[in-house]
């Protein structure tokens, strides 16, 4: 058996950017941090033929064609064997749909371990850019680059997006007082509210393309503010980093009508109220968790919990998806 482990993410500035319709004309970039809760893929030869898949769902068939689940039917394919006799577990710390980069985690941790099932090995700048073959290019998805990169590299990485198509993933040079600083005052907030990241994506990589202005400016600010947020944190200004968030957090809103809605607004006032220099909803918006950076983490967190939201606390993740068992 074959036990893989893929972190999910949280965006630290620039998000957005990382969508095709938007580098390959500007090109792109983001920071983006790996935390320690993940999504699990296991991979065995049963003893029986056919393909056992055990997530949400169980599915026992016998053709790649016939499965039902989209990212695992495309990694199958792909890996060049017309009648495998396979089993598939998955299981994750944080369901999907609340905005921590899940089906890029999945999607690495999937074929990373299909890959070390045939004793082959990946690159993590190989493992991401198989992992977005996948979904942007297989399965249309009108998503970016961002998960499936921080998930296989780790780390608070910074990520440019060439026009090529090229990536570049240097590690952010933080201090051992900045790396300190923001675990202990990044907190996250679960909404209670599930949504999906293509429908929100969707209307942004249309408007991108057809080279709406409005949007092809916003997401130059994003873009810009990513570049500020970065010096910020290597020269350990991490509260300038939480008004950076702040402007990011009300740039991001103009992108789309489905960002934001009434209670992430108010619960959002209500951070800033309590502590929290700056925050924003963390993914495409719509739901998921909340990010803030606090000047005063116990008054925030006290806030937030009496407002019905649970924290997810949370470490830095530096190792990508690696293989736990082989």
């Amino acid at each position: 058996m074959v036990l893989t482990r893929s972190p999910l993410r949280i965006s630290l500035g620039g998000g957005g950017t990382d969508l095709p319709s938007y580098y390959r004309n500007h090109g792109g970039f983001l920071i983006s941090a790996a935390i320690d809760k993940y999504v699990f893929v296991s991979v065995t030869r049963p003893f029986t033929p056919g393909i056992l898949l055990k997530y949400s769902r169980l599915e026992n068939v016998q053709k790649i064609a016939d499965v039902q689940h989209p990212i695992i039917r495309e990694c199958l394919a792909l890996m060049n064997d017309d009648q495998p006799q396979i089993e598939i577990t998955t299981l994750a710390d944080i369901p999907a749909g609340t905005g921590l980069g899940s089906s890029g985690s999945f999607t690495t941790a999937l074929l990373k371990a299909l890959h070390a099932h045939e004793r082959l090995f990946l690159h993590p700048d190989e493992l991401a850019r198989l992992a977005c073959h996948v979904e942007i290019e297989r399965l249309k998805e009108p998503i970016g680059k961002q998960d499936q990169y921080i998930a296989a590299f780790g780390g608070i990485t910074c990520f440019t997006f060439y026009p090529d198509e090229s990536v570049e993933a240097v590690p952010l040079k933080l201090g051992p007082g900045a790396l300190l600083d923001l675990e202990d005052n990044l907190l996250l907030f679960f909404t209670g509210q599930h949504r999906s990241a293509s429908s929100i994506l969707k209307d942004q990589d249309v408007r991108t393309k057809e080279s709406d202005s409005d949007m092809i400016s916003n997401l130059h600010h994003i873009k810009e503010l990513a570049v500020r947020s970065k010096r910020a944190l290597e020269e350990g200004k991490c509260a300038e980093f939480g008004e950076l968030m702040h402007e990011h957090w009300e740039s991001k809103k103009k992108r789309s009508g489905g960002i934001t809605n009434r209670s992430i607004d108010e619960w959002y006032e209500l951070g800033r109220s309590n502590g929290a220099i700056g925050g924003k909803v963390v993914g495409a918006g719509g739901g998921g968790f909340l990010l803030f950076y606090a000047r005063d983490r116990g008054r925030l967190r006290k806030a937030m919990v009496g407002a019905g939201l649970e924290e997810l606390r949370f470490r830095f993740d530096f190792e990508g998806t690696k293989v736990l068992l082989s």
